[in-house]
């Protein structure tokens, strides 16, 4: 009996390893190579020499009371310390005020750029409204998030605040409105985040425009959004005939004490690039 069982359990075994090794085990580069091509050309279906995607930590989601960890992989521009990582618009060290965790729009300080230029990007940014709430319109809680220096999503305190639509906070500023109003109330922490694509140039003239994707407070308001050109105010925005793959990214003074925490973006590339 005992013999019988042992030459069972060497036939499972046996079995059990002809079966993982056809591709059904964690192997070092586990998948196959007589699949069909993908469309593009370049990798089979579940290609096991396709490279596999950097490993990173995601970071934790921000609270009221505290910021949250960014993503490993994403370049910090404000982590609630200081500007070094910031200008004004003469290049020099902006005056806006920092404490707690936070910057705040410094009265005539003037808006405030990052030294850091990217284009495609994951950006994160964090910003909370004056309160008590003064003025109406956009004359409440009045800022603004520039990417590249041309293209704004609009920060405003919309919480119970009518203006235009297109000027209401998460707007593509004067192209257009959020798909909904997420605003929380003024002294609340409220969240931006955007997956941009800059706009592409062939020969000196325009070969895509930009798109933006954004959810405010977790919300999507903008859905691969064509953006019409540069920020304009009470004209449309157009594109010229040429222009940067890159820029900064421009926090506006409209003259309110709106706070900012917890900035970053992640440079984004395309598929299987290191």
């Amino acid at each position: 009996m005992r013999t019988i069982l042992c030459l069972a359990f060497a036939g499972t075994a046996a079995a059990a390893a002809q079966f993982w090794a056809g591709g059904h085990a964690q192997q070092k580069s586990p998948g196959y190579d007589d699949t069909p091509m993908l469309p593009d050309g370049k990798w089979r279906v579940h290609d096991s020499k396709r490279p596999h995607p950097k490993v990173i930590d995601p970071g934790t989601s921000s609270t009221q009371d505290r910021p949250g960890k960014p993503p490993s992989d994403a370049v910090v521009l404000f982590d609630g310390t200081d500007l070094s990582k910031w200008r004004d618009g003469k290049g020099n060290p902006p005056t806006w005020k920092v404490e707690n965790g936070y910057m705040e729009v410094a009265g005539k300080g003037g808006s405030i750029f990052s030294r850091e230029t990217f284009g495609d990007c994951q950006l994160h940014v964090e910003w909370c409204a004056p309160v008590p709430p003064k003025g109406d319109s956009q004359g409440r809680g009045n800022s603004g998030v520039i990417i590249m220096n041309q293209f704004e999503i609009q920060v405003l305190d919309s919480y119970e605040n009518v203006t235009y639509a297109d000027g209401q906070a998460a707007a593509i500023y004067g192209q257009y409105p959020p798909l909904v109003n997420a605003c929380r109330k003024p002294g609340e922490w409220q969240t931006y985040d955007i997956a941009f694509t800059a706009p592409r140039w062939k020969e000196g003239k325009l070969d895509a425009p930009a798109y933006v994707t954004v959810f405010h407070n977790g919300v999507l308001v903008h859905n691969h959004t064509a953006i019409l050109g540069p920020v304009q105010h009470r004209n449309v925005a157009k594109y010229g005939s040429s222009g940067p793959s890159k820029g900064p990214l421009q926090l506006q003074d409209h003259g309110n004490p709106v706070r900012y925490r917890n900035i970053w973006y992640r440079p984004l590339k395309g598929y299987d690039e290191p």
